[in-house]
Order: C-alpha cells, then sequence, then structure tokens
C-alpha cells in the first residue's frame, strides 16, 4: 500500500498554557487537492507552520512520503518534497521576476554563491526558471521588478516560487486574499493547473474557491479537525455550519 504524500499524527502545539493544536491526525493521499477550513484562531497558520518546520512539535509526528520529518528544519523539509506560500506575499522585490523564480530553483538544486561563476550560464536553471513562467503566465513580465507587479500577479510569482523545486506536496496559505472576483477566477485555474499530478494543501477563506478546488476537506475549530470528506458531505454537515457560527455553508 502506498503511503499518503503526507501524514499528520497525533500533532499538538501549546505556546505556554495555551493549547493551539490539539491531537490533529489527517492522512492526504498523493495527488489529492485538500483544503483546510475553519473560522479564525482556529490554527490553520499554526499547523502550516508545523507541517513546513516553521516551529516545532509538541506532540506527534508528521511524514511526508512515508517519511518522519518532525523536527527538521524547513530547508531539509523543502529538498525532501514539500514547499509552501504564506498569507502575506514572500518575494524579493527589487529583484526581476526572473531573478525571483531563478532563486527558487537555485535553491532546490543545492546551488551555492560563487562569485566566480555566473549563474547564467547554467542552462539547466535557465530552462527550469523559463518553464515555472511559462506555467504562471509571466514571461512578458520576467524583466519587470517583482515590487511594481500588480498584486495578483505578485501572488502568481509566489506560486510560481513555491513550486519551482519541483516539490511533489505544496502548500499554499490563503492565495486569493484580497483578490477580486475576476483575480480569483484566474487564480484558481492556475492553482487547479500547476497542482496537477500533485498534492495540495491549501487553507483558504473564500467558499466557493475551497468547493470548487477540493477533492477533500478538512475542518479545523479550536484545534481540531471536526470533519473530513468531499465537498458535498462537508457542505451538507449541520456541525460545520454550526462551527461557522450558523453561517451558511455555500
Amino acid at each position: 500500500m502506498t503511503a499518503p504524500a503526507l501524514e499528520l499524527i497525533g500533532l499538538k502545539k501549546n505556546f505556554g498554557p495555551a493549547e493551539i493544536i490539539r491531537g490533529v491526525d489527517l492522512a492526504i493521499p498523493r495527488a489529492e487537492r485538500h483544503a483546510i477550513i475553519g473560522p479564525n484562531g482556529a490554527g490553520k497558520s499554526t499547523l502550516f507552520n508545523l507541517i513546513s518546520g516553521l516551529i516545532p512539535l509538541s506532540a506527534g509526528e508528521i511524514r511526508l512520503n512515508g517519511e518522519a520529518v518532525s523536527g527538521k528544519p524547513p530547508f531539509e523539509i523543502n529538498r525532501r518534497g514539500l514547499s509552501r506560500s504564506f498569507q502575506v506575499t514572500n518575494i524579493f522585490p527589487a529583484m526581476s521576476v526572473f531573478e525571483n523564480v531563478r532563486c527558487a530553483v537555485l535553491w532546490a538544486k543545492g546551488e551555492r554563491y560563487a562569485f566566480w561563476r555566473s549563474v547564467g550560464g547554467n542552462r539547466a536553471v535557465t530552462e527550469r526558471t523559463e518553464e515555472v513562467l511559462s506555467a504562471i503566465n509571466l514571461q512578458s513580465r520576467r524583466d519587470v521588478q517583482a515590487g511594481v507587479l500588480t498584486y495578483a500577479e505578485q501572488r502568481a510569482l509566489e506560486i510560481g516560487i513555491t513550486m519551482a523545486g519541483g516539490a511533489n506536496v505544496i502548500l499554499l496559505d490563503e492565495p486569493t486574499a484580497g483578490m477580486s472576483k475576476a483575480e480569483t477566477e484566474r487564480a484558481v485555474e492556475l492553482i487547479r493547473r500547476i497542482s496537477e499530478g500533485r498534492t495540495l494543501l491549501i487553507v483558504e477563506h473564500d467558499m466557493s474557491v475551497v468547493f470548487g478546488l477540493a477533492d477533500r476537506i478538512s475542518v479545523l475549530v479550536y484545534g481540531e479537525i471536526i470533519a473530513t470528506g468531499p465537498p458535498a458531505e462537508i457542505r451538507a454537515s449541520r456541525q460545520v455550519r454550526d462551527a461557522y457560527l450558523g453561517e451558511e455553508v455555500p
């Protein structure tokens, strides 16, 4: 039996006496698009930070492609096949779009800075960078400073940086936050395209995005997963409606 792409076993996280994540168990199969939803303060970003190694676990285990990665630093987890984006756009604004993506490709390939060697001469890195730019539809903006891109373009660039290393497990944290309806539709199509054949774990507050993109959805409330299932099952769950304080789930 093939191991899940990502498996969370009894995850707990305390900050002093405050218990933020309270025993999360979740197995995400390979190539599944999985969304985590929940009210503000549910612990969604904390869960992402635990999975990507930014903060240590209080208890539990994380397995990536069947291998334990609990306690490993973020760069090691990244090189074992997991990459993530953040709620706040995380790019190098003074560098060009091409240079932003190339930095991510270089890092993923384990390249190190050497003043006597031009990275422009590395054909494999250049080709991979061009592939990513094509995938995120920013070829025409390749030489533009990242800081002057539109907000939606910056988010697309960050998604490109996230996928640049060829990770097979991708975590996206509120990728459409702050976008217009038209921008959101384009972002969803981009996410659907670049996640094809990969495992996607996404935190998102826009329910139209969640129900239109995810194969399965988990509902996190007060640090615990109260429901996991396909969109139709989650949509029909009274428990989910109650968790959202009576709000209607679309």
